[in-house]
């Protein structure tokens, strides 16, 4: 029977997405609802994959069939009936790689303005024709520096990289972007043939020659004579410059050691033509109040509205009667003054005057990208609307939720509903309604254990959720440990942090704290990670890591650094960028599952290795899908869908292959079984039963062995590569290095979490996380509290101590809300 849509409910009847067990649920509109349970109970299967998708389908099926190919589609979702439902809004964590060309101004939308503002209103050079406002945008062909494409870096070789040692002669590799073997000693000749000394120390050359030998693009031939006692009579060698034959191995090596090696030599530097601001130089001439839009791209949010205001307040009567040519005091400068200062206002509310418009969106935070989308929706006047939130609350500072809860609330005041995938409590009691599933995790969970206000979630013993809400739940001992010796840096700087001196305890848990944009992950994943790095004589393990290792650090103001033997970084990158990669892969579980199945009497009667249950080799994956167990159908006029390959039904692998069993299962069963599942099936493969005990022990016993990496969070990769650590079981004087490891985790997987570091750390290890959890923080040994804000304002050491003496600190943004928890953990409220 149909539910009335006045009675301001959305009825949901019969949701079977993922692990939901058939589930009903009344959910209220005009008001904040948030959904809760632990990590893999359902909440966002029920939030996004339900009542998202649903709303997404309805929508769409009023849209032309030709522009819903343009648009990125959800699946339908698994649901019986949805009634009462209204349109949809979901602002997501979106963890991964964003365009290096996105920045804070397109993600708002406020660069749009602000290139209107400089084509209307800008102060042009005497006689320039006036530019349209997609001049000033660096990703349109109007605006683009032809030579670097709107980039504002290029990427060549550098001279430091290529010839790190100028004491070196040649003879002795001076220029280590040369090949080695027999390609080197060529080389070698053929420079001695062009009369350079190959003996003199490198930096004694001429440097004419240093350079021609480094960067020429002329390849000479030149007889190379054969050594004494020889009997033929030399050949003629080309030559290469260091420049040509690293940008050759790129061009053309199929060898991805040879193009890693090569890649290190190549720098990112600034554009010289366009001095980085990816513009042509006519829109470089044209300013307004004195400053190029590059020049304002680059001032943080609180400088742009001091920088606004003045013409933001002007009178309508001053600005309508002043001239065309006056440009900055015109009406339309007024205007767009004035809508630029009250958006960009709504930011700085929110703790972000500390971003630039300029800035690159690959370089925030996944809690940053969704505040700024939040913004963007407070200012977009919609009314009547649901909006989705994925964990609004990651990765903010406590005292930085507080402005995103009003923000929140003026959401609802507008008219609309707010429905809130959360797992900090706070944000939970400031709910109206809560929906609360369980009892735990994948198979155990998908069950609605509560719907209603929020005090009433106190009566449901089965609620992990409530528990911790109503403290029912007994705060963990607190065993303060000593530190054995310090880390000590001085003269740091990189970003915001500015000849910074820091002491970094050892062998103990030390949580980095402070607001957001402090500068906590630059110290912890940036310059602890890369000075220990190089300590160990590691090479960077990808471009990301490779741009760090041009820190501007004072290495003589370094001491401690022999205290470690291992360097271990445990962030919250993805496992694997395709569905090919999985937890048993990464773990490499899966080796010791292959090797079961080779081992069988019926393997071994055919002669099938390891290798043949492998669904990336041929001869044992389904070949009409290549092992990816879906195939992609092409619809006209509508996006591309995927579905199950109908030759495997998604089990990857052929036929003859899944013929081999073992104890009643083929290799496609083992791989659909959660970790909690295969951990009875594979308890006497010890290889196997290691990783599948330490990724029940960080609370992932929910997830399947063959779940893609794609499908996981970024804390549930974060924590499989912890778990992949732990089995390794090694004592010793590692530095593990961990950014926001609670982010996205339920107080009782925090608490599972928190277990095994301070297991790693009670081996002897070393554990440093940047952390906002106030639980978290308290666990720990030693407490580095930065700030006192962020951006320019921050990057500076506040307080150091135990978690008791930061929270005595008046200086401290960290310390009101530190105190507040440890009083609330003495009287077990």
């Amino acid at each position: 029977m149909p539910h009335d849509s006045s009675d301001h409910f959305v009825h949901v009847r019969g949701a079977t997405e993922h692990n939901l067990r058939n589930v009903d649920v009344d959910v209220p509109r005009d008001a904040m609802v948030a959904f809760t349970g632990v990590s893999g109970s359902g909440k966002s299967s029920l939030a996004f994959g339900t009542l998202y998708a649903e709303a997404q389908r309805r929508y769409f099926e009023s849209v032309a069939p030709y522009a819903r190919r343009l648009v990125q589609q959800m699946g339908v979702p698994h649901v019986q009936e949805i009634t009462g439902l209204p349109p949809a809004v979901a602002l997501q964590q979106r963890r991964g790689a964003p365009s290096a060309r996105s920045t804070v101004g397109t993600l708002t939308t406020l660069s749009n303005l602000l290139r209107m503002l400089y084509s209307r209103a800008g102060t042009y050079p005497r006689g320039a024709p006036r530019l349209a406002a997609e001049a000033f945008s660096p990703n349109t062909v109007a605006g683009a520096c032809p030579r670097c494409h709107g980039l504002g870096v290029e990427h060549d070789v550098s001279e430091e990289l290529m010839v790190p040692d100028t004491s070196l002669s040649i003879r002795e590799g001076a220029i280590a972007a040369w090949p080695g073997a027999w390609q080197g000693a060529n080389l070698r000749s053929i420079v001695s043939g062009l009369g350079i000394d190959v003996d003199a120390p490198w930096r004694s050359l001429k440097a004419k020659d240093r350079r021609w030998l480094l960067f020429t693009d002329e390849q000479p031939k030149v007889l190379v004579k054969p050594e004494r006692d020889r009997v033929d009579y030399g050949y003629h060698g080309t030559f290469w410059s260091a420049r040509a034959h690293v940008h050759h191995v790129l061009a053309t090596s199929k060898s991805a050691s040879m193009r890693e090696k090569a890649m290190r030599f190549i720098r990112s530097v600034p554009c010289p033509e366009c001095g980085g601001t990816g513009l042509r130089p006519d829109a470089l001439k044209v300013t307004f109040r004195g400053l190029t839009i590059a020049a304002v791209n680059a001032l943080s949010l609180t400088e742009l509205v001091e920088f606004l205001r003045p013409v933001a307040d002007l009178s309508e009567a001053a600005a309508a009667t002043a001239t065309a040519d006056s440009g900055e005091a015109t009406e339309v400068a007024v205007r767009l003054c004035t809508d630029l200062v009250a958006r960009v206002r709504v930011l700085l509310d929110l703790g972000l005057g500390y971003l630039s418009l300029g800035r690159s969106s690959t370089t925030l935070s996944p809690g940053e990208a969704q505040r700024l989308r939040v913004a963007t929706q407070l200012r977009s006047g919609l009314f009547g609307v649901v909006y989705v939130l994925d964990e609004p609350s990651a990765g903010l500072h406590p005292a930085d939720a507080a402005p995103l809860l009003d923000v929140l609330d003026r959401l609802k005041g507008s008219g609309n509903s707010l429905f809130v995938v959360e797992h900090d409590l706070d944000i939970v009691r400031r709910a109206d309604w809560v929906v609360d599933l369980g009892p735990g995790a994948g198979e155990n969970g998908g069950q609605v254990l509560y719907s209603g206000p929020v005090a009433g979630l106190e009566q449901v013993p089965a609620s992990v959720t409530g528990a911790h809400l109503f403290g029912r739940v007994a705060a963990p001992e607190r065993h303060q440990r000593v530190p054995q010796g310090w880390l000590h840096l001085r003269g740091i700087s990189r970003h915001n942090l500015v000849d910074l001196t820091v002491d970094v305890p050892l062998c103990v848990m030390t949580a980095v704290t402070g607001v957001s944009g402090s500068g906590k992950s630059t110290l912890v994943t940036q310059v602890l990670a890369e000075l220990v790095r190089r300590h160990l004589g590691q090479a960077p393990e990808d471009a990301e890591d490779a741009e760090v290792d041009e820190l501007e650090i004072d290495v003589d103001g370094v001491t401690g650094l022999e205290s470690f033997d291992r360097l271990v970084r445990v962030d919250q990158r993805p496992i694997g960028r395709t569905p090919r990669s999985n937890l048993a892969t990464y773990t490499s579980l899966f080796d010791a599952v292959r090797k079961v199945y080779a081992a069988t009497p019926a393997a071994r009667e055919r002669g099938y290795g390891p290798g043949r249950f492998s669904f990336n080799v041929a001869e044992g994956r389904c070949e009409t899908c290549q092992g990816e167990s879906f195939v992609t159908v092409e619809l006209l006029f509508l996006p591309g869908t995927y579905a199950p390959c109908p030759t495997c039904h998604g089990a990857r692998y052929n036929e003859t292959t899944l013929e081999i069993e073992y104890r009643g299962k083929n290799v496609a069963e083992v791989l659909a079984l959660s970790v909690d599942e295969a951990a009875d099936f594979l308890a006497d493969v010890p290889a196997a039963a290691r990783s599948l005990t330490t990724l029940r022990e960080v609370g992932l016993g929910y997830l399947r062995l063959g779940q893609p990496a794609t499908e996981l969070s970024g804390g549930e990769a974060q924590r499989i590569k912890l778990a992949t650590e732990l089995q390794r079981a090694r004592r010793g004087h590692a530095l593990y290095l961990l950014d926001e490891p609670t982010a996205g985790l339920h107080p009782a997987d925090i608490a599972l979490l928190l277990r095994q570091l301070h297991r790693l750390v009670d081996a002897g290890n070393t554990v440093v996380l940047v952390e906002h959890d106030l639980d978290t923080v308290i666990s720990a040994d030693w407490v580095i509290d930065l700030g006192p804000r962020g951006g320019d304002e921050g990057g500076r050491v506040v307080a150091t101590g135990t978690p008791d003496q930061v929270a005595r600190v008046d200086d401290s943004a960290t310390a009101p809300f530190l105190a507040a928890r440890l009083a609330s953990h003495r009287t077990g409220t």
